[in-house]
């Protein structure tokens, strides 16, 4: 008996019996196993452009955080803040436009709020990686307007396996002795079927090719302070600024990153009751977390400490000499993140569930969050955020016509911050929606389509609250073109509700280095998107490029004012009409091939250009800049070799008060060495990242000009599979 193999969620009692009833598979009724991805439809191809990062390439790719993981794939770039944090920017979009979830639900975390809080999905536990690039709204709501990164984990087990099977991880590098392990073991008998991972991650402070703080922000702070000397004393006083400049370039950091070594530990359990027509599953989880925050921004104190510099100046350098020694070498003055996360999930899955219908699929993640932003040893400001989200999905068969999945999302945020950096007050969020998305044939053509509608209720602890409903719709079409030729066209409409930190902000906010003010009255943000895609393949070779241009009616944005509080540089959010075209190639071809192995070449080049719909300054800023990217891979049965390179180029179309940035290049290689001792499989690898030791500053980064990327890296290991 061949029986569908599909991923399902939250367990109600009578879709558990269901799936119980019946006989329990024997080895001879092995289930067929149909991989889940993030698109119903994505078995069939989808019009939209995406990316799948399997267990091969995710061995080779893993590293620090999810963002840095994707953030070399096309059109994928890393908002990173160091290796603690890192989320990804998809075609230029980022933040609350980017959902990044762990098998379909939401991580949960307060990731969008601000560039140094982490992803609590770890790169390391994942089986797969899969990439929605652009809206994905119809599937997943607002929160994915720019996008979709869903890790896939099997945290709770869909299928009962033969035997006890698993891997392990175990990795080091010199760039500040970094130390990686993990592992992952999934077993069971008769009906039950059992997961269990952990990992753990510890890094010193990174070395970096030379001062934390850019050229261009050096320069910057020159001339802001020669501008100032000479308002304040005039010209008398020269040798005194200069003997202050070399003080100051003194107390630079270089050569190492303060603030930037982690420490992270997580693991998880699941079990399932696996029957003839589906299972139910639940998995618990925990991640315990401890990062420092490299140029996180206290601008405000900064000022406050210079003000009383002057007012005491004849009493306070010998005492400011014992302070500087002495923070240069206690690392808790730097500020650090403890975080704590707890999460249960919930799956269950049945087929056939009535006539009409292929499966039901039924999942249900409950987070309890936290963290404190802690500095020189006390504790500062705490986020917590207590929530949870559950989504219900009917897939259907082509009844009239239409294959497709008809389904409900609901979800729940308690979201607060205490403190004095405390920059949103505490806010809940509720959500509610419906969608459907379908395909059928048109001849030889393929038709895809979609709806939904989204309602979400902001309440914030003082003053009115903001609810918003909108609807989203899609249309695209499958073009087969000449043999080993197709073409994609998609058009589509979405919207996006503002979040609360958009709506409520009024504090200095020491991660973006700003002092943000919201705006309670901005409008829902709207899309319309038109996205081509020309692909092929054939023997020894492959080829995509895809063009989008997305009009968004009232871009919510933070606008530069010109004003400060506090220290800080003031931007409100604001709305314009913004526009955002781009487009991005990739190929790959069979060099050489050997009876000892093959030699591939891959390429790619991406770029994007948005533009705000204002007068002066029309450029939005962290914008990504264009890439070029080659690869080599030679494989084997034996042996395995990548050399990478990427070639990023200067930005210099930035917003008002935003500095450029240089272009950097990234050499990376890989060559691991396979063994196969009976079933078990043991690669042994030697790695470098960042070979060429290069000034690597993401223009995606909130604090690219003080928290450049880690210098040359060497990472040796062995992964295990049993």
């Amino acid at each position: 008996m061949r029986r569908k193999q599909l991923s399902l969620l939250a367990a109600a009692p009578w879709l558990a019996a269901a799936a119980l009833a019946g006989e329990t598979a024997t080895e001879e009724e092995q289930i067929e196993e149909i991989i889940v991805l993030a698109h119903p439809l994505a078995r069939d191809g989808l019009a939209q452009p995406s990316d799948v990062l399997g267990a091969d390439e995710l061995e080779r790719k893993a590293v620090d955080n999810i963002g840095a993981t994707v953030g070399n794939e096309p059109g994928i770039h890393n908002s990173s803040y160091g290796v603690g944090a890192g989320r990804p920017v998809i075609h230029g979009l980022g933040g609350a436009r980017v959902r990044v979830m762990e098998e379909q639900i939401d991580t949960l975390d307060v990731s969008v709020s601000s560039g140094d809080h982490a992803v609590t999905v770890d790169p390391f536990i994942a089986e797969r990686v899969e990439v929605l690039k652009g809206s994905a709204t119809l599937l997943y709501g607002s929160g994915a307007i720019g996008g979709v990164v869903d890790v896939h984990t099997g945290r709770i087990p869909n299928e009962v396996p033969e035997r006890i099977h698993g891997a392990i991880d175990l990795r080091g590098s010199d760039n500040g002795d970094g130390r990686n392990g993990s592992f992952r073991l999934d077993g069971g008998g008769g009906n039950v079927a059992w997961h269990v991972d952990g990992f753990t991650r510890e890094a010193d402070d990174y070395d970096i090719p030379g001062f934390a703080e850019s050229a261009a922000l050096h320069a910057l702070h020159e001339s802001e302070e020669e501008e100032e000397h000479h308002d304040e004393e005039g010209h008398d006083d020269h040798d005194h600024e200069e003997e202050h400049h070399d003080e100051h370039e003194e107390e630079e950091a270089y050569g190492t990153l303060p603030g930037s070594g982690l420490e992270v530990r997580g693991g998880s359990a699941g079990l399932s009751i696996v029957g003839e027509r589906g299972f139910v599953g639940l998995a618990v989880s925990g991640l315990d977390s401890e990062y420092g925050i490299p140029g996180h921004s206290h601008a405000h104190e900064h000022d406050e400490h210079e003000e009383e510099h002057h007012d005491h100046e004849e009493h306070h350098d010998e005492h400011e000499e014992e302070e500087a020694h002495h923070d240069e070498h206690e690392d808790e003055a730097l500020p650090v993140v403890a975080l704590d996360q707890t999460r249960i999930d919930l799956e269950a899955g049945l087929a056939d569930p009535f006539g009409g219908f292929e499966g039901l699929n039924l999942r249900l993640g409950i987070n309890d969050y936290e963290h404190v932003e802690n500095e020189a040893g006390e504790v500062g400001t705490a986020f917590a955020n207590s929530a949870w989200e559950a989504r219900a999905e009917l897939t259907h068969d082509r009844g009239p016509g239409w294959r497709g999945a008809l389904g409900a999302q609901l979800g729940n945020r308690e979201f607060s911050v205490v403190g004095e950096e405390a920059f949103t007050p505490p806010v809940d969020t509720s959500s509610f929606g419906l969608f459907w998305v379908g395909e059928r044939p048109l001849g030889e053509l393929g038709l895809e389509a979609g709806v939904r509608y989204d309602r979400v209720e902001h309440t914030p602890a003082h003053g009115p609250s903001r609810d918003f409903s909108g609807a989203s719709a899609s249309l695209g079409l499958i073009v087969p073109l000449a043999e080993g030729w197709g073409a994609t066209l998609l058009a589509d409409y979405s919207s996006r509700a503002p979040v609360g930190e958009e709506l409520f902000s009024e504090s200095p906010h020491p991660g973006t280095g700003v002092f943000e003010i919201g705006n309670p009255e901005l409008d829902q943000e709207q899309a319309r998107n038109l996205a081509a895609t020309l692909n092929g393949e054939g023997e020894g070779w492959s080829a995509k490029g895809t063009f989008y241009y997305t009009h968004f009616p009232d871009f919510i944005y933070q606008a530069a004012t010109g004003e400060e509080r506090e220290g800080f540089a003031v931007r409100r959010y604001s709305q314009a009409d913004a526009t955002f075209p781009g487009f991005e190639v990739e190929g790959r071809v069979t060099v050489a091939e050997w009876a000892a192995g093959t030699l591939h070449l891959g390429a790619f080049f991406d770029m994007v250009s948005p533009q705000l719909d204002i007068s002066g300054n029309d450029n939005l800023p962290l914008i990504p800049p264009n890439r070029t990217g080659l690869s080599l891979e030679f494989t084997s049965d034996r042996l395995r070799a990548n050399v990478d390179y990427v070639r990023a180029s200067e930005q210099d179309d930035v917003a008002e008060f935003e500095l450029p940035s240089d272009g950097y290049d990234d050499l990376r290689a890989r060559i691991a060495w396979r063994f196969r001792p009976g079933d078990t499989i043991v690669d042994l690898f030697l790695a470098g990242r960042n070979l060429t030791d290069d000034e690597q500053r993401l223009h995606t980064s909130v604090v690219k000009d003080l928290a450049p990327q880690p210098g040359r890296t060497i990472e040796a290991g062995l992964r295990m599979r049993f």
